[in-house]
Order: structure tokens, then sequence, then C-alpha cells
């Protein structure tokens, strides 16, 4: 009999990123990537838990951008491109180091596991939201929502409609497209403010998650620390992260990610190979790119990219393996010492990025597979569950006030409101005043009410905190700063157009065909609360 819980939970979420008016953006890449590297490999696992009997359970965000990217046809289209692209490397590559056996028996996994990508991206008929969506109807996996476009929601408190908007346009996308409410929330960044959970309430959203200081910090300081989920006075319960299995996955220093035997993720084929070779398969200006074949293995710490050896996806596997024992031996220990000390069954919650798994440690697939085979057959000391069946049959929890919180650098919210941001959030209140504005007319006619659906479009996508979050991490500046501006100055001719009461509709109709996510929106979700 088991006496404890672990939930693992997974974050699946990229910024919106389609640009139908040009032939090529390489920002687009980060789905495409995201793609072959840990959406399909997930649902590669899952298909393997399930046809061997296993019933595992496990909860996942999937924020609106991503789930309105992966069902683009657009984007559907241009992924079939970049993925006959990486086929065709492969079997150069395998043609190219036909003298180097051990080249080529990566290139031939490489070209296998493109293969098996291509197979499972057909059997889905291109959808893998329904892909996902089955293993939600079969109660392995609980999927949960996100704000609408991961907008960082304790820096725009000062205007709820549109922390509203954000929380309520989600959930209504998330029904449109899984069939039922949603019952859980990722709160982006996991950043919390207190009054919050009333929002969520009214929503219908019977929990969130926050890092473990949110919690730990909660007022009064909850009996059980992060092991168990608190409610707030609201009803909406709260689960905090753990930090001891966080660690193990994402210290750079500590986490199984680092291992020697792992593949090494800068170094890759698209910067090794000569450039007339791989030409083709960079970007169509010429400028080098990763391609996502990488020939080498973390090797050992200090050692530069030159002194990288070859990577062994065999010894590899066999390495995922004993972490996923050592991480289910470890948490069985954490739950006995837990449950010592408690006398109740403890829950412990690790959450990551999805990404972690698959695109920055390639294993990581692998070591959730193994994770879940071994957490059923190997110990009897905790079960795997998903946050919703939790709260289902553990109803009766400590009511407090969780602490103000984000899981970002320093723990609240400074990564987003910095040197290398700060000049953002003027504009985006400025903007969101003039949305609140908007959302009190009564439209004329058709043209009116699409104009008006389109700059609550425009002020929800510049709001997403990927565009501050890549200002501070110094990479693809340029590109996000754009972003920011390009919706700003959109939903501001809009704002002015309305007004004054000449609408181009030419224009209106061109920005609509870009940026298309929410069709179904209401500007009236920005009305006063």
């Amino acid at each position: 009999m088991a006496i404890g819980y672990v939930a693992l939970v997974l974050h699946a979420h990229l910024p919106f990123v389609r640009h139908p008016e040009s032939d090529y953006v390489l920002e687009e890449e980060w789905l495409y990537e995201a793609i072959t590297e840990t959406y399909i490999p997930l649902l590669r696992v899952f298909e393997g838990l399930k046809r061997d009997g296993i019933d595992f359970k496990i909860t996942m965000s999937m924020t609106p951008p991503l789930v309105s990217m992966l069902r683009d046809p657009l984007l559907q289209d241009r992924y079939e491109e970049h993925l006959a692209k990486l086929e065709e490397l492969a079997e150069l590559e395998i043609e190219h180091n036909k003298h180097n056996g051990h080249i080529r028996y990566l290139a031939e996994h490489y070209a296998n596991e493109f293969n098996d990508t291509r197979q499972i991206w057909e059997r889905y008929d291109r959808d893998l939201v329904s892909a996902f969506k089955q293993f939600q109807d079969s109660n392995n996996l609980e999927i949960i929502t996100c704000g609408a476009t991961h907008g960082y929601l304790p820096l725009m408190k000062m205007y709820p409609q549109a922390v509203w908007a954000q929380i309520q346009v989600a959930c209504e996308h998330y029904e449109q497209n899984f069939g039922r409410p949603p019952k859980g929330i990722w709160l982006p960044e996991c950043a919390y403010y207190e009054g919050l959970e009333r929002m969520l309430a009214d929503a219908g959203l019977r929990y969130f998650l926050t890092d473990g200081h949110g919690i730990l910090y909660a007022r009064p300081r909850p009996r059980f620390g992060t092991y168990a989920p608190i409610f707030t006075e609201s009803g909406v319960a709260v689960f905090g992260r753990d930090h001891e299995s966080s660690q193990q996955v994402w210290s750079s220093e500590v986490g199984y990610p680092g291992d020697p035997e792992y593949r090494e993720f800068y170094k890759d084929l698209g910067w090794e190979a000569e450039y007339d070779y791989i030409k083709p398969y960079i970007m169509p200006n010429g400028q080098r790119k990763n391609v996502g074949i990488k020939y080498h293995k973390i090797t050992g710490r200090g050692l530069g990219l030159g002194d990288k050896a070859l990577y062994d996806p065999y010894w590899a596997r066999e390495k995922s393996a004993e972490n996923a024992g050592n991480f289910m031996f470890n948490r069985a220990r954490q739950v006995e010492h837990l449950h010592g000390i408690m006398q109740r069954p403890p829950i412990i919650v690790s959450p990551y990025d999805a990404e972690l798994f698959g695109h920055w440690w390639y294993e990581g697939p692998w070591f959730i597979d193994y994770l879940f085979r071994k957490s059923w057959y190997d110990q009897g000391t905790y079960e795997m569950t998903h946050l919703a069946d939790y709260l289902r049959n553990n109803p009766t929890q400590q009511v407090c006030r969780p602490s103000q919180s984000s899981w970002g650098y320093k723990g609240f919210h400074e990564y987003w409101l910095n040197e290398t941001n700060t000049w953002v959030y003027p504009h985006l209140h400025k903007a969101a005043e003039r949305m609140i504005e908007l959302s009190h007319r009564d439209p004329a006619d058709e043209l009116e009410w699409r104009a008006l659906n389109q700059a609550a479009r425009e002020l929800l996508l510049a709001q997403s905190s990927d565009w501050a979050f890549i200002m501070r991490t110094g990479t693809m500046v340029p590109y996000a700063v754009r972003r920011t501006r390009s919706h700003l100055m959109r939903l501001h001719k809009l704002y002015e157009d309305i007004n004054i009461g000449k609408i181009d509709s030419g224009w209106l109709s061109k920005v609509e065909a870009i940026d298309n996510i929410f069709p179904e929106i209401n500007y009236r979700v920005y009305r006063p609360l």
C-alpha cells in the first residue's frame, strides 16, 4: 500500500510565432524543434506505456499559444518541410560517412528517429493536440491551461481587467480545443500575487502551481510545507514545487542532464560541417544555425567544445535508466521520511519546463519512460498521480493565504522587470487602459466589431512574458523588441481608427491574417469587473 504520491508536472509553452508574411523566420523553428525533440518523443513514451499496460499519471500544461500553433495549417505545412529537410540531411550524412563507422551509426540513429517522427506525425493526421487529448480522455494525462499569452500577471495587477482577460480567454480557448473546462492552471512563470485566486475561482479553476516559497511563506504557515496542497479562502488549491526533486533534474551542477554520457547540446552539425555541404540546410541567407544533428557527448566538465568525445545513444539510454532509478529511490526515501513526520500521505510535486525533456536534455523522454516503468514495477512506496486525481481523493486540506512569488531568478519578479526590459511596462499599461476604454463601446457594424476584437488580440500578444524574458537573457533580443513594438503599434492604430470612425479594412484583414490567435475572442472580456 503506497504511503505517498509523486506528481510529475510538465509546462509545455512557446510564444506565438507565426509569420505568413515571410517565407522564412528563424524563430518559427522554436516550434519545429520542440515538435521533433519534445512533443512527439513524449507521445512516443505515452504510447509505449499505454501499450504495455502501465497506468501512468502525469500533469501537463499546454498553453493557448502552443495549442494555436500546433493546430495552424500554415505552421503544420512548414513543419513538414522542416522535417523533410532533416530526413534528407540524415540520409546524406549516412552516405557521407560510409567509411566512418561511429558517425555513420549516429547518422542512422537520427534517420530512424526522424522516420519514426514522421510516422507519428502522419498517424495523428498532423494534429498533436488531439494526440495528447486522447491520453487525457483515458485519465493518464491531466492537461491544464495557462495565461492566454503567458502574460506576467503580477506586473499587470493594477489593471484587473487585463489579468481577467488573460485567465478567461485561456479558459475559453481550452474548452474550445479540449471539449471541457480546465481544472487547473499553470500560472505564467508560476507568478502569484495576493488576490489572484479570487479570479481563478471565478473562472472555474480548481488549482494552480506556485514555487515552494509561495507556500512556505503562506499565512498561517502551512503545517506540511510543500508536501500537501493548501486551499485559499476562495476554495482554489495551491500546489508548491518540491526543491529537492527539482534540483536533481534542473541543476547544471548536480542535475542528471549534466552527465558526461549525455548528448552535448551546443555542438551541432549546422556549425561543424563544411559550409558548402551544409548550406542547403541552414538559413536561406547563408547564416549557420543548429540543424538538430549532434554527434558528441558532454564528455566532462571544463572541456572545450573541440574536446568532446563521440556520443553513443546506447550508453546514454543506459544512463537515463540509471538516473530514473536513482530518482525513484530518492523519492521513495523522501516519501518514507515525510510520512513518518506528517502521519499522512505526502505529495511531492516536481514541475519542469516540458522542453527540458528532449530539446535541452535529449535523453529526457527516456528518463520519463524509465521513471514510470520503474515506479510501476520496482517500488510500492508511492503512487504517481496527476493533480486533479490527488485533489479528488484528498479533498480536505489546510486553508492559508499564499505568498507573492514566482519560480524565476530570486523567486519574485526581477527577471521580468529590470534594466533590460523596464521600458516595456509603461507602454503595456497605456495599451491596457486603451483596451479597457474600447471595451465599453458597442460596435457600429461588423468592421468595428472585428477591429475591437483584433485590438484585444494585439494587447494579449504584446503582454507575453516571453518578450521581457528574452530581453533579459540577451538572446534574440531584436526579435523580442520588434514583436513588442509591432503589437503595441497595431493596437494604437486600431484604437485611433475606431475612435475617428475610419477603419482601414484592407490593413485590418492583413493583421487578422498574421495575428490570428483566438478566433472566437470577444473584446468585452476587458469590461470592468
